[in-house]
């Protein structure tokens, strides 16, 4: 396996730079084994049945990029994850310039302390200070929506964008990127969903700035993803067991919340058994990377957006509907004119039955806590 399997080209002018009004009226390519159809997200109800679950990511997208300095040097902070200890780990531009000890100015919160703690690489450890509100205060006053770089802004951010970049399921602040899948969501969508008798299901994954990191090595296998924060309650885990023995079918909106339910329903005993297992409550720290070859266990069809050549979640598309159906799906795609990456249209891919366990998965480490 090699990371220019995964690669493929993409003209520049599918690269959505805003989303679909209404969210629900962008286009749905739906992925079967025995081929592709093209629909519209408002079709989702229709594609569903009574019992099934939806398993949607609550989390909430903060204004994670600041600017400030240290003496005459200009320095670019994106958040990325909060630790216990209220200190944040980022990703620093110019962070070359920084020691520990160092003070940053931020520019518009003047009155918000950030000292760096430890810098590695293009990597900080800052503390804001003992107090969060404070913190959170700062961000929604000086702080920038966090878009991916492909979404082109030379001015910044526009003001839609704090709405835009949202999603209806967000309710716990922590993510630095939107769980894209879930952008395709409105109230009428969902009350129609409820009036199917589709069951929802939330879990929390806030996602990190790595997400729009490159992937550089030249086997996947040597990638090794930045550990995000997520949580499965036991009313969701619940409710998500509950579905395969009724009939019903799990439906991950989008790879964060896949990856989180692969997670949760590892064992001890992982790489021995194949068949499906229940998704156990959890809490902690994950840096799951799903390669083909991966056996997945927790969801029977998975709603995504259409990803980056070359990147982990087009490798993640291809593990759970296999390579060449995918290769397919995303020819078919660009020939149509869907629209990619964050704003873009999205996919309904049904899980590949004939993945096994073995080599190629590289699933990372998933730290309870």
């Amino acid at each position: 396996m090699r990371t220019e399997d995964f690669d493929f080209a993409l003209p520049e002018r599918l690269i959505a730079q805003a989303p679909m009004r209404p969210r629900d009226a962008a286009r749905l390519l739906v992925v079967r084994p025995e081929g592709s159809e093209d629909r519209i997200v408002r079709d989702l109800p229709g594609l569903l049945g009574p019992g099934d679950v939806m398993v949607v990511n609550d989390t909430r997208v903060i204004p994670a990029r600041l600017r400030g300095r240290r003496g005459e040097a200009a320095i670019e902070i994106m958040l990325n994850r909060a630790a216990e200890d209220g200190t944040w780990e980022a990703l620093v531009r110019n962070a070359r310039r920084l020691r520990p000890g160092d003070a940053i100015a931020i520019e518009g919160a003047p009155d918000l302390p950030c000292r760096v703690l430890a810098r590695e690489g293009g990597t900080a450890r800052l503390d804001f200070g003992p107090d969060p509100a404070r913190l959170a205060a700062a961000l929604e006053a000086a702080g920038e929506v966090p878009l991916p770089p492909y979404i082109t802004r030379p001015e910044g951010p526009r003001p839609e964008d704090r709405a835009d970049y949202q999603t209806v399921f967000a309710r716990r602040p922590g993510a630095v990127a939107a769980p894209t899948a879930s952008l395709h969501f409105t109230e009428d969508l969902l009350a129609a969903l409820e009036a199917r008798g589709v069951r929802r299901a939330t879990v929390t994954l806030h996602v990190g700035a790595g997400t729009f990191l490159p992937l550089r090595a030249e086997d996947p296998r040597q990638h090794r993803l930045h550990a995000e924060w997520g949580e499965v309650t036991e009313e969701a885990a619940a409710l998500i067991n509950a579905a395969r023995p009724a009939g019903g079918r799990i439906l991950a909106i989008g790879t964060t919340a896949l990856r989180l339910l692969e997670t949760a329903a590892r064992g001890e005993e992982d790489g021995v058994e194949d068949k499906l297992r229940p998704v156990r409550p959890w809490r902690g720290l994950t840096d799951i990377f799903l390669l083909p070859g991966h056996r997945f266990r927790a969801a029977d069809l998975l709603m995504t957006n259409f990803h980056l050549p070359r990147s982990t979640l087009f490798m993640l598309v291809s593990a759970f509907a296999g390579t060449a159906r995918m290769r397919a799906a995303y020819a078919h795609a660009i020939e149509q004119g869907y629209r990619f990456y964050s704003y873009g249209d999205g996919s309904l891919l049904f899980r590949n039955e004939d993945a096994v366990a073995g080599p190629g998965a590289s699933e990372g480490k998933g730290t309870a806590a």
